[in-house]
């Protein structure tokens, strides 16, 4: 009973602040309707487990029923009011107010359009479940893996057998929750009918789903009612419940009346409405966006279209498309300003001078007995000053001054329920602003204003003004100290917070969407708080738990959290490479942290842990495991080693917990001997330590060494690689001994392995079944088996070799590497890393000779893999696996499951599990030791074969890495599949393959002689310079003080990217002396500033450009294994075409400098680049794990899978339910869901719903530009997608607006010499084109022509698309000849691609013909002019100007959207028919391949002219063909 009084308590006092995400009305422009059970289901599951601890610790901030992170889980109610306000925009704008957006059920569809209720709380809801069971199969979200997975990795669960397989219960579960996974919500929505006080009366649509709290909230952010938060919604005289769903609340119909009764106030509430009304004031400032607070962040969209749109309406016959200087081709110039466009309309005239706190606070005892809560202090615009009483009936002035306290009521008796309608009527003026304020904020898009779940952090920012704000210091100076006024007298347990949400039931999908909600959320405020923690101990504002330690080894606890330095502690890791490897670490843990979290073990836990990087430190946050801080940790650890090793403890509960972890993450159980001499088995690292808490819960923690050690970087005496391995100078020297493989490459190399092994086996299946074919092929099977009885390793690169054999199928690569291909043979590959470090004179002549040949023999599409099998086994390899039938596998499949009594089978099975690598031969199985060669650790048997086999297979991984994965990646930059723009986008892919950032050196020096990739090798340069920069930023900030900070990070720019020899630091004292000393003589300046700073100013003081500059060449030399070529930044520019805005952008996103917004002079070699003024502030960096919403991502896979098979409709639904599971898990605003709306745009598209791709597209826009940054990578891709659809429904100025902004972005972003460069200036030429300006036009499709052919080569469709589009111009001008010349370069290419009778190549052969005859009539023309012929005379030339459908039409082809003829009955069975489509919604732009003959393709990204294909007589439906 004391529970529940608990709960019934605090549920009742947050009443009014609950936060809830968007319904299916609110969400109605995002999709057909967001999940509904979550959010009731979260209060019941309150009240029904009774669990305090998890109530009062997320309500505010943690709560699993709501928004996403947004407050920093510190702020209390008043900034959940403002996350509800702007929630609920969406809900008044595009929910309420339009009736025929509420979703329908639809009976036909599986997919979930809101699970009711009844599925897992309330089982008398009127629910229908979905009768076509073959329907409800494949909407299960349990099934959805499979219907896109491989046909491989379906055998591999099969194979594999216990590795990676769900338990039988765990299917049982799933079988039983297919029923309640597939319900379809059977209410309709209905109107009811609003009474506010003194306003009208309004309508409101509602679902019967919706809670009483998000009327509540519609009306908060109403513009005639946003300024109440005190009142309660009636019906009939009756208190409706905030927590009751609508539809059971009795009485409550189509056409009730709901009165809005104002209630009387209590110190909380009026402190809440005080908050409200300043967030309202403030509702349109961007402060808190520049300044990273309160996860605000910018966006440009609305500015840079409402400006279109304006200057549209003023000239609306005109088209302003003239692009700025600075975005013509070959301009040099790159502004900065254009960045963050500020728009005049977004000003807004002030309401007041000053609202705030009165120091008459708190109310004397006499007069809280009169009913006085609280008083105010206002300053009106009008300069009159007044104190305000804030009282149990609301709001008046009252007779105190600065001076003297009169509480009693002022003579013009002024009293109002709310605050803001007390000051309208006191100041004219606040009335009028205020007014004009409300409508500007109902203007701006939800979006533009709703929290992002994580902040994100701008590198520019303006001047900002820095205004009075007393809620804002209250903030910064009370409850932001981690006291929360919602949880009275005490903080957040964070750590309760976190393993009570994992803990919450997950059988079926309303279940799993609830808990991974809870997850996500308390993950987010976590996240905040931990920032917000490492900021104010880096900033001294915390005091540490051992005080009196040395200042590295201090830690520290605040708000329930603890904070760590990177530094090598007691020696801690002094073997593995002191404090680099203490660096290194943290990084490695989360990773570590992240892999146990994904697997999602039931009964074991992880700590919550964030990294972050600030000011130079490194501090790791976790949550902190209950009495661990009681007792000394050999007392805690019950599992594992505290001691790398020497001493092992274990436990059964941990034994049976990690073995099922374990068989996910690939990691073997091995025995150990511990200091006892005990054989001890361990299913995990051996630093990892298992703790059993006090609350009886089981912890893992430090996870730093969760994969195996990565061999290349690990040289270990006695410990030979493979002669390829070492060819390529591996193993190397690294500054730790930390160094671990990815997870990802962990699974690329089984899943590998898997295919050799299975491949392999099925081949000699097959070879046994048909003795005839054996016969004929028993010389190479000899082959085959010679070669793995010799090195069986090797063998396991055969299904890459065919992979890698087709790196370079492109002609201008084989043109690169034509001379040198003949002289090579397989063995030259193996050269291809990069040896410079090598001193010996002859040694790096004959090295740089070997590289270049090793390059171009890894770009001709050899590879070292290719030695494991000789040529005649390789071929019939090859040919007998494309001959493999499914019945084939799975026949090998059953073989693995039953017991072999096939003797024949047995061997096959072996022989198959030799050349794959299997640590036994009776099945497959790869897993790794990874303590194999850790240092301490007492192996059982280490002479063992078993041993060996351990040994060997971390180190075919690591082989792996460098042979398969490397030229992959290589050979998926040349086939343009990938395209890296920045630092981030490349990281982001060599991660997904399982490449560590440390083998840039080894990909820069490969492809380094390929011209086609020059875009890649500066990209991988630079980011080795800015990483290096990046380690000499921390160590250097280190030795500064805070004082210091803006001069020392101007000093620090200065010498990385000024031109200028030996710039001085900025005068730091010219603060203290009011600015107004006269300049000194120079040699006295140095001293003065040391003696301003102290001595830690010293170090900082001292650099220079060119110890910068030799510190960064040894770091990319030590680090890297790469040598730079250049001694500055001038000849670096010059030697690798860098350009420094780039390298300034990366370089403070990476570092967390924040800079004022100017354009710098960069060139200027007489004064320095940046001063201290220009450093506006300094941001942490913070790594954490971003939680998964597993069902969501599972329907969105699954509706690509059937987008990609022709079945758009299918495709759509599917999307448009992960849209909405997406929006119940991470709120309205995340990158995922920014995603999601992409793919829903581009299929309104091809539906021909170009109004509805429009606005939807515009929504992905604004998300990206929140979440992921206004110049990040996939918010220029989203402008180009926007502009196309801008195009498409006839809005040309604003198409032009937004493809300029996708070229000045990617101007910043990585300069102009880029492949995606070309796509751009196509884009803008044609449509420039299309509007008349075809001397613009030219400019742009002439540099796209010179891109193109630079990185597709002279024979790529690309290149005949460039050369059509560029002799369309020309011809339209009136240049015959010109034109000719290009469109003849495009036949050239057609007829050699397609050959003489395709279709394309007829129709630039047609082309052609009419520029030979309009050039040929020119001629004679011209000709009888000359000879003075009075009859002549300039015949009229038919000039081709292009219609805006034609133009229209090659943009589609441009940007990879293609409609083909599809008959009428398809489209009625919302299917329709494509060619078969492999790769990824996202590649839609790749390059078309030829096509071979007698095969029909369709028409790709690149293979068409600008001609339309023309559509069949009411027979035909568009359609998109993705590549």
């Amino acid at each position: 009973m004391a529970e529940d009084s608990v709960i019934e308590k605090n549920t009742s006092e947050n009443a009014e602040q609950t936060q809830k995400l968007p319904s299916e009305s609110e969400l109605s422009c995002q999709g057909d309707g967001a999940l509904k059970t979550a959010d009731s289901a979260v209060l019941k599951l309150k009240a029904a487990t009774a669990q305090p601890n998890l109530v009062n610790g997320q309500r505010g901030g943690g709560d699993a029923d709501s928004g996403p992170a947004t407050m920093n889980g510190m702020n209390s109610d008043h900034q959940d009011n403002r996350l509800n306000d702007d929630l609920n925009t969406t809900e008044a704008q595009n929910g309420h107010e339009k009736p025929d957006q509420v979703v329908q059920p639809d009976t036909k569809c599986p997919f979930l359009n809101g699970h009711s209720e009844a599925s897992a709380d309330d089982p008398d809801s009127k629910s229908e479940v979905v009768a076509d069971q073959s329907d409800a199969t494949e909407s299960n979200s349990e099934d959805l893996p499979s219907e896109n997975g491989t046909e491989e990795g379906d055998k591999s669960k099969e194979v594999e057998g216990e590795n990676g397989e769900r338990t039988d219960s765990e299917k049982e579960s799933q079988k039983d929750s297919k029923v309640e996974d597939v319900i379809v919500i059977q209410d309709t929505a209905f109107t009811l009918k609003i009474v506010p006080p003194v306003s009208e009366a309004f309508e409101l649509q509602v679902s019967p789903q919706e809670m009483v709290q998000e009327i509540h909230q519609v009306l908060m952010d109403r513009e005639d009612t946003c300024h109440r938060t005190c009142f309660s919604l009636q019906l009939d005289g009756n208190v409706l419940d905030n927590f009751a769903e609508l539809k059971s609340i009795e009485g409550l119909k189509e056409g009730s009346v709901v009165k809005v009764v104002e209630e009387p106030y209590t110190v909380r509430e009026a402190r809440i409405h005080v908050r409200h009304v300043r967030d309202l004031l403030k509702s349109l400032d961007p402060s808190d966006a520049y300044n990273g607070m309160d996860c605000q962040s910018l966006s440009f969209l609305t500015t840079i279209l409402n400006d279109d749109r304006k200057r549209t309406k003023s000239n609306a016959d005109s088209v302003d498309c003239t692009p700025p200087d600075y975005l013509m081709p070959s301009s040099k110039e790159r502004p900065l300003l254009n960045l963050q466009p500020i728009s005049k309309e977004s000003r807004v005239a002030s309401c007041l001078k000053v609202l705030t706190v009165s120091g008459w606070n708190p109310p004397p005892g006499t007069r809280k007995m009169h009913g006085d809560l609280m008083y105010l202090y206002v300053m009106t615009m009008e300069g009159t000053s007044h104190h305000i009483t804030a009282s149990t009936r609301g709001f008046y002035i009252n007779q105190s001054t600065q001076e003297m306290f009169n509480p009693k009521p002022a003579e013009q008796k002024h009293s109002s329920h709310s605050l803001i309608e007390l000051l309208n009527k006191v100041s004219p003026i606040f009335k009028k602003n205020f007014a004009q304020l409300l409508k500007k904020r109902a203007q701006r898009h939800p979006f533009e204003r709703v929290p992002t779940p994580f902040q994100v952090y701008s590198w520019m920012a303006p001047q900002m003004e820095h205004t009075i704000d007393s809620i804002r210091a209250e903030d910064a100076y009370t409850s932001r100290l981690g006291y929360e006024e919602h949880i009275p007298g005490q903080t957040r347990d964070w750590n309760e917070e976190t393993q009570t949400t994992r803990e919450l039931p997950r059988k079926n999908l309303p279940e799993r969407l609830l808990r991974e909600r809870a997850i996500f959320k308390v993950h987010s405020d976590f996240v905040a708080a931990a920032t917000r923690g490492a900021m104010a101990v880096i900033d001294g504002n915390v005091m540490a738990i051992n005080p009196g330690e040395d200042t590295k080894m201090q830690m520290f606890i605040w708000n329930n959290i603890f904070f760590s330095l990177g530094f090598d502690v007691k020696d801690h890791y002094k073997e593995f490479g002191g404090d680099a490897a203490a660096l290194v670490a943290p990084s490695n843990d989360l990773q570590g942290v992240k892999a146990y979290n994904n697997v999602d073990i039931e009964g074991l836990y992880t700590l919550g842990t964030v990294v972050i990087d600030y000011r130079g430190y490194r501090i790791t946050a976790q949550s902190i495991i209950p009495g661990i801080l009681e007792r000394e940790q050999e007392e805690s650890v019950i599992y594992g080693s505290i001691d790398f090793g020497k001493t092992v403890v274990t436990s059964e509960k941990y034994q049976e917990l990690l073995a099922k972890s374990a068989q996910q993450l690939k990691i073997l159980p091995h025995k150990v001997t511990n200091h006892k001499g005990g054989e001890i088995e361990i299913f995990s690292s051996i630093e990892c330590k298992g703790i059993k808490g006090n609350d009886g819960r089981h912890y893992v923690l430090d996870l730093l060494r969760t994969f195996p050690p990565d061999i290349n970087f690990l040289p270990i005496e006695g410990e030979e690689l493979n002669d390829d391995v070492k060819a390529l100078d591996f193993p190397r020297q690294h500054r730790h001994k930390l160094c671990c493989l990815r997870q990802e490459l962990i699974e690329a190399f089984v899943e590998h392995q898997y295919m050799v092994f299975v491949r392999y086996a099925a081949v000699l299946l097959m070879q046994q079944q048909k003795p005839e074919t054996n016969e004929n092929n028993s010389e190479p099977s000899t082959n085959i088996d010679k070669s793995i009885e010799e090195d069986p390793n090797k063998t396991s690169g055969t299904e890459t070799t065919k992979d890698l054999d087709v790196i370079i199928s492109n002609d201008t690569i084989n043109e690169a590497v034509s001379e040198k291909d003949d002289k090579k043979d397989c063995n030259d590959c193996q050269e291809e890393s990069n040896k410079s470090e090598e001193t010996d004179d002859n040694k790096k002549s004959d090295l740089n000779d070997n590289l270049k040949e090793a390059a171009n023999a890894v770009l001709s599409g050899k590879c070292p893999m290719l030695n494991g099998l000789d040529t005649t086994g390789i071929e019939q390899l090859a040919e007998n696996i494309t001959n493999v039938t499914d019945e084939a596998a799975k026949a090998l499949a059953e073989t693995q499951k039953k017991k072999l009594t096939d003797s024949s089978h047995k061997e096959v099975i072996a022989k198959a599990s030799k050349a794959a690598g299997s640590l036994v031969d009776t099945e497959f199985d790869i897993r790794f030791n990874p303590d194999v060669f850790s240092e301490g650790v007492t192996h059982l048997n280490p002479e063992s074969e078993q041993f060996q086999k351990e040994k060997r297979v971390v180190k075919d991984a690591a082989r792996f890495l460098l042979v398969g994965q490397i030229p992959t990646f290589i050979r998926e930059c040349l086939e343009h599949n990938i395209a890296p723009l920045d630092g981030l986008t490349l990281t982001e892919a060599l991660h997904q393959r399982g490449i560590n950032i440390r083998y840039l050196g080894v990909i820069a020096t490969i492809v380094s002689t390929a011209p086609p990739l020059s875009y890649l090798y500066r990209l991988l340069v630079s980011e080795m310079i800015i990483r290096a920069a990046k380690h000499s930023f921390k160590i250097y900030m280190q030795g500064v003080g805070m004082v210091s900070l803006s001069v020392a990070i101007s000093h620090f720019l200065n010498c990385f990217l000024g031109s200028l020899p030996n710039p001085q630091p900025p005068k730091a004292d010219d603060e203290m002396s009011n600015g107004h000393g006269k300049k000194k003589r120079n040699k006295k300046k140095t001293a003065r500033l040391i003696t301003a700073l102290g001595q830690d100013s010293i170090a900082w003081a001292s650099l220079s450009p060119t110890e910068m500059w030799t510190n960064l060449k040894a770091e990319v030399k030590e680090y890297f294994h790469f040598k730079l070529e250049c001694d500055s930044i001038d000849t670096a520019t010059e030697t690798y075409n860098l350009q420094k805005v780039t390298l300034l952008r990366e370089l403070c996103t990476k570092c967390g400098v924040q800079i004022l917004l100017k354009d710098y002079d960069f060139d200027t070699k007489h004064k320095a680049i940046f001063t201290e003024n220009d450093i506006i502030n300094v941001f942490p960096v913070v790594k954490h794990i971003n939680p998964i919403a597993s069902d969501a991502y599972n329907f969105f896979q699954s509706g690509q899978a059937k987008i990609q098979q022709g079945h758009l409709k299918e495709g759509f639904e599917l999307i448009n339910e992960a849209l909405n599971l997406f929006n119940n898990v991470y709120g309205p605003m995340h990158p995922e869901i920014a995603s999601c709306m992409r793919n829903l745009a581009r299929l309104n598209y091809l539906m021909g719903e170009h109004g509805e791709a429009l606005e939807m597209q515009q929504k992905a826009v604004m998300m990206s530009e929140r979440c992921n940054g206004v110049d990040h990578p996939n918010t220029i891709s989203e402008y180009m997608h926007l502009a196309l659809y801008c195009f498409a429904n006839g809005q040309v100025t604003s198409a032009l607006k937004l493809m300029y902004r996708s070229r000045y972005l990617t101007l910043l972003v990585c300069g102009e010499d880029h492949p995606e460069m070309a796509h751009f200036d196509s884009n803008i030429g044609l449509v420039l084109h299309g509007v008349g300006e075809s001397d613009l036009a030219l400019k742009f499709l002439e540099r796209a022509r010179k891109t193109t052919l630079k990185y597709h080569g002279t024979k790529s469709l690309k290149t005949a698309l460039s050369n059509h589009l560029v002799g369309r111009v020309y011809s339209s001008r009136g240049d015959f000849r010109t034109a000719l010349r290009h469109e003849k370069e495009a036949y050239t290419i057609y007829k050699e691609q397609f050959g003489e009778h395709h279709e394309k190549t007829k129709e630039s052969s047609e082309f052609l013909r009419q520029l030979t005859q309009q050039a040929v009539n020119f001629q004679k023309t011209m000709n009888e002019i000359r000879k003075g012929n009075s009859r002549a005379a300039m015949r009229p030339i038919p000039f081709s100007v292009p219609s805006i459908a034609g133009v229209l039409d090659t943009l589609n082809m441009i940007n990879g959207v293609f409609f083909i003829p599809v008959s009428i009955k398809s489209k009625q069975g919302a299917k329709t028919t494509t060619t078969t489509t492999t790769e990824p919604l996202e590649s839609i732009k790749a390059e078309a391949e030829t096509p071979p003959e007698g095969k029909v393709e369709s028409p790709s990204p690149s293979s068409g002219t600008a001609s339309p294909i023309p559509e069949q007589d009411c027979t035909t439906e568009k359609m998109e063909v993705l590549r």
